[in-house]
């Protein structure tokens, strides 16, 4: 049988903006549930008060702050190593039969020059390739006839080590996306291995996307 408590849970959980907003303790109860009481009272099939709601996001807010909250804060404490790197150029191509041919021809040429930074990723359709910028012209010569649907110069890096029990919590990569999307921080590119991501930012951007997850650290 439905109960106030676990419908509120549901509509919460299809939120994860609010579901982490109400972990933290950062949204007025009463507010909210005079916005979430239509839909709970569809859900029941009867008319609710404010008060019921509000005792069920209390006792919500207290159990997401111990399950998901505590647990993500405490690998977060540990991040490791924080790399930064500038200058670098994103290239999107289109997958052909013949682009990894390039690819390997571009590893060669990067071979020589440990300080280049490169990474790549494929999809389905299409391949990622960034890497500094020094290395445009040797780019665009090798990858001549494959089609490039997308090129951003003056993009900087942040590489992030995390413990290794990242793995096994979840929530941790949304938490600190999220904290990324609240500092309008746009995102060109992710690459992760498994205790290790990566992601691409504008070089005007970089600065405070470094703090926002130096700071995660310190909560």
């Amino acid at each position: 049988m439905k109960t106030i408590s676990s419908v509120v849970e549901e509509y919460i959980k299809k939120k994860p903006f609010l579901q982490s907003a109400l972990a933290q303790g950062i949204i007025n109860l009463t507010s909210l549930s005079r916005i979430v009481k239509p839909e709970i009272e569809e859900q029941l099939g009867k008319d609710i008060r404010n008060g019921a709601i509000v005792m069920a996001l209390k006792r919500l807010s207290d159990d997401l702050e111990f399950r998901a909250t505590h647990k993500i804060i405490k690998v977060l404490k540990n991040i490791g190593e924080i790399t930064v790197r500038s200058s670098l150029t994103d290239y999107t191509f289109l997958a052909s039969e013949t682009i990894l041919t390039q690819q390997a021809k571009l590893l060669s040429e990067i071979h020589s020059n440990q300080d280049v930074f490169y990474t790549s990723s494929r999809g389905v359709n299409e391949i990622n390739i960034v890497i500094s910028n020094i290395m445009d012209s040797t780019v665009e010569t090798l990858f001549k006839a494959e089609r490039c649907t997308q090129k951003a110069n003056n993009l900087s890096s942040i590489t992030v080590k995390l413990p290794a029990e990242n793995v096994s919590v979840p929530g941790i990569y949304y938490f600190i996306f999220q904290r990324l999307a609240w500092e309008g921080i746009v995102l060109y590119e992710v690459i992760s291995t498994t205790n290790e991501f990566t992601i691409i930012v504008n070089d005007d951007q970089v600065d405070i996307a470094f703090k926002t997850i130096k700071d995660l650290k310190m909560l």
